[in-house]
């Protein structure tokens, strides 16, 4: 038997708070680059998805933690 492959080794209870915290700050990083995107938008690609600008300024506006 290996080490490596030893039961008390396995994790039992679910993701690791590092892999916890890899997650959280991949979804940060991604809605900062999608309101960044969004806010480069032309008023005609807005109104194209039923967005308005009130709308986007909102969501701007918004910090990154906040969904």
């Amino acid at each position: 038997m290996s080490v490596f492959t030893h039961e008390s080794m396995i994790n039992h209870h679910g993701p690791s708070l590092l892999s916890q915290l890899a997650e959280t700050l991949h979804v940060w990083h991604q809605r900062y680059a999608m309101r960044r995107e969004l806010s480069k938008w032309s008023e005609r690609d807005l109104h194209d998805i039923g967005v308005s600008l009130a709308d986007v300024a909102y969501e701007v506006d918004k910090p990154f933690w906040r969904a």
